[in-house]
């Protein structure tokens, strides 16, 4: 067993927000510092991938919007004007119509017997007070929330079906505590004016201006962000014990290397499950944490790119998958030789879980005949590639219950100089996109050079 007695900053992970941090670190500090990744290369949740044909795929949905001007200048520092700019056109299919996203602002757009259902609903719910939960201190749940939100018929037609789809977990065993930003609301006034005058409203939420790298993917802007850095980055190294103790890890091939601060990157579950000293409520707590997978499985064809939209949501049960995207349309690099003239390539996503299992059986075909089904893809379309890429960790499920494992489990790890960020280290899917990824990177990187308090996470 070798050993590296030297006091380091040890990174695991060189995602977004591992990358963001040690390249904040090398910039502001002389500190020692060490990035660790299992894999083989930058990104992580947010690498891409170019399969044996020549089509780039991402591994998971990304576009690029920021809340943070620290992510937009990482941006600018190592993409340039190597990126596309897009107004998103994004639809959600309900039976046979295309609803402009988001649904609820938009239900002109149905059949006028599903559209006075769901506004019936929707005035029903917003002057009637819902009862308050029997104990004052309980968490609402996501779906007693929903159907006091949006009434019967929205619920019905699209946010249950649509959100047990992404999430693969019940609306009930959900928090109501994350929305915010990422589920739009109405007022049922403007809902009875949007429909009566059939007027579009699609510029809700943060992204519905985006970015995207002209070429690589998602990735390229890890990839590039890696160089100036890269010394400082051991791949396929990954951790196999930590003591919070002696403040130190073990990475797979026997190496001690100690640190005087951990960032860690990765799922908190599995942190928690390395450490060789832990308490039992935070055991506990580890255990109640709750993610799903995401299969991702992307189709490209031999035929022109004509689509004009950027991703598109599925309800309906009998739909594999509960996103498209139009990787083509977000990209020409993205098929083989920029022939957009030539090919197109459709993204899908396909959440799974315990209590909704994946459905492996033929599962590319059952891609490719739900896209030709709907109309995406002309029925004579030739595929030219089919890529499956399994996310085992896709999103960290905002749980009844969720927010208390994490006040007992994050507290412990930061008095052991032991900072659990990022998408699946914060467990907050709140904080789950790409910029709040970075800022918890470079914040993580200034608490720990001179102890600023951090802003985009909290306790």
């Amino acid at each position: 067993m070798r050993s590296m007695p030297d006091e380091r900053v040890v990174i695991v992970g060189a995602g977004p927000c591992g990358l963001a941090a040690a390249r904040e670190l090398s910039a502001r500090s002389t500190t020692p510092f060490t990035v660790l990744e299992a894999s083989d290369g930058p990104g992580g949740l947010a690498a891409s991938r170019i399969d044996a044909n020549g089509f780039t795929w991402d591994r998971g949905g990304h576009v690029v919007f920021s809340h943070y001007g620290e992510f937009d200048r990482l941006l600018a520092e190592v993409m340039g004007d190597d990126v596309h700019h897009h107004e998103r056109s994004s639809f959600v299919r309900v039976g046979e119509s295309w609803v402009p996203y988001p649904f609820q602002n938009n239900l002109h757009r149905l059949p006028a017997d599903v559209a006075e259902q769901c506004l019936s609903g929707l005035i029903e719910a917003s002057t009637t007070q819902p009862a308050p939960p029997a104990d004052p201190g309980a968490e609402l749940d996501f779906a007693t929330w929903m159907a006091a939100t949006f009434g019967s018929g929205i619920v019905e037609h699209f946010m249950r079906p649509y959100n047990e789809k992404v999430w693969a977990q019940p609306a009930s065993a959900m928090s109501a505590q994350w929305m915010a930003e990422r589920v739009a609301t109405v007022d049922w006034r403007q809902a009875v004016h949007a429909v009566v005058h059939r007027e579009d409203d699609v510029a809700w939420g943060p992204n519905n201006l985006f970015a995207f790298p002209t070429t690589g993917g998602t990735g390229e802007i890890y990839t590039r962000a890696a160089r100036d850095i890269d010394t400082h980055i051991r791949y396929r190294c990954p951790v196999e014990a930590v003591d919070p103790e002696a403040r130190s890890l073990t990475t797979a091939d026997g190496e001690v290397i100690s640190y005087t601060h951990l960032l860690w990157t990765g799922p908190l579950d599995q942190l928690v499950a390395l450490l060789s000293t832990v308490p039992d409520d935070v055991t506990a707590s580890a255990g109640a944490l709750v993610h799903n997978s995401v299969t991702v499985v992307g189709v490209g064809y031999e035929t022109p790119l004509t689509d004009d939209r950027s991703w598109l949501y599925f309800p309906d049960p009998d739909v594999p998958f509960y996103r498209a995207t139009n990787f083509a349309k977000y990209a020409a690099a993205n098929v083989p030789d920029g022939r957009t003239d030539r090919y197109c390539s459709w993204m899908t996503e396909i959440a799974s879980s315990s209590w909704r299992p994946l459905d492996e059986h033929d599962i590319g075909r059952r891609v490719d005949a739900a896209l030709r089904q709907i109309g995406l893809v002309p029925n004579d379309a030739a595929i030219a590639t089919v890529h499956i890429d399994h996310v085992e960790y896709g999103y960290p499920v905002p749980t009844l219950g969720r927010d208390a494992a994490l006040a007992t489990i994050q507290p412990w790890l930061m008095q052991h100089d032991i900072l659990a960020r990022g998408r699946f280290g914060a467990w907050r899917y709140e904080l789950g996109n790409m910029d709040h990824a970075v800022k918890m990177g470079i914040d993580a990187a200034h608490r720990i050079i001179d102890g600023t308090p951090e802003q985009a996470w909290a306790a």
